[in-house]
């Protein structure tokens, strides 16, 4: 498989975060009403996609073009004391560190996506927003009203009016909030995809995120959230990692447990729901699923793992409206040698 990288500047605010599973579902929706983005067509691959994926996307990840050229990703969801030394510590100052420590949310990773537990590269949100945006740490241009937020959350009314009353009310009628967020100006986020190149190529897959970008991605996307545009795309050399031990996910994926000695993950519930036309459907939800989060450490059981670049598989019968749904369960993942001792 090929590795390609594409760089998205967001245009508006996102009512879902920009996970690989949910951007894959979106690609579908694209292959299937254009049958020139998928060499045979859009079911033959369908078909093939439990034991041969034709696409794999990454959760969107942070990207710094100022200097040095480097991805911010979450942070390896294992123990903070694997992470950060205690070693010549009293238990005081232990404590004392451990909250700025829980703060550092974000690991730095190099331009080859080669990975290094080092603390300097685990960083905290104030410290990354420095790093997207050093010319702002000394520029009056900024206005006091806006925070130094890499994404900001805030909440969105929504209402239904009564035909009837021409008004609100309660029940369903009553009014509610429901949460998105906004990317700060002129951030610049990544998304790794896995292609196979029978099946696609970059510029193909590039059409379906222009076009995902103009109508837009997830919930509320009718009323203008969820643009964007595609800036930029070029392939990666797959990460290497000679002596590897662990596998770092990067989109949340469903592992096949018996390929695993050990797992460290963030359980996460998607509690999916078709889309496009079958969104206004008669039952247009799928099953939940609970998936390992992106950021998860996962050990294999034997180093012949590390000969394919993403892991998991497919999800199948989620759906009793369309028997044929599939969803992401796989996961672009990055290499490293784990020193720790299990």
């Amino acid at each position: 498989m090929k590795l390609y990288e594409y760089i998205l500047k967001p245009l508006s605010p996102f009512g879902t975060p920009l996970k690989g599973d949910t951007l894959f579902g979106h690609f579908c929706w694209q292959c299937q009403y254009d049958g020139t983005l998928l060499e045979g067509g859009f079911e033959h691959w369908i078909k093939l996609y439990p034991r041969k994926p034709f696409a794999i996307f990454s959760s969107a990840c942070f990207r710094m073009e100022k200097g040095e050229k480097r991805y911010a990703v979450k942070r390896p969801d294992v123990p903070l004391e694997w992470l950060f030394s205690s070693a010549g510590k009293s238990k005081r100052e232990i404590f004392e560190e451990r909250k700025k420590n829980a703060a550092r949310r974000w690991l730095l990773l190099g331009e080859s996506l080669t990975m290094n537990l080092d603390e300097r590269n685990l960083v905290n949100n104030g410290d990354l927003f420095r790093l997207l945006f050093p010319e702002l740490e000394t520029s009056d241009e900024l206005p006091l009203s806006m925070k130094k937020e890499i994404e900001a959350e805030y909440l969105q009314s929504h209402n239904t009016i009564n035909r009837e009353t021409m008004t609100t009310g309660e029940g369903m009628f009553a009014p509610y909030n429901v949460s998105a967020s906004w990317f700060f100006p002129e951030t610049r986020l990544a998304v790794f995809v896995l292609v196979e190149k029978e099946a696609t190529d970059k510029d193909r897959v590039r059409k379906a995120l222009e076009r995902i970008g103009v109508s837009g991605y997830g919930r509320d996307s009718s009323t203008g959230y969820g643009r964007f545009v595609v800036e930029e795309c070029f392939e990666k050399p797959l990460p290497k990692c000679d002596d590897a031990t662990a596998c770092y996910t990067l989109a949340p994926s469903v592992p096949v447990a018996e390929q695993y000695k050990d797992v460290f993950f963030t359980p996460f519930t998607r509690f999916g729901k078709h889309g496009d036309t079958m969104a206004t459907s008669d039952n247009p939800f799928k099953n939940p699923v609970i998936m390992a989060d992106e950021g998860a450490i996962l050990f294999p059981v034997s180093n012949e793992h590390f000969q394919k670049p993403y892991l998991g598989k497919a999800l199948q019968d989620l759906s009793k409206s369309e028997p044929n749904t599939v969803a992401q369960g796989y996961a672009f993942y990055l290499p490293l040698k784990w020193e720790k001792d299990l």
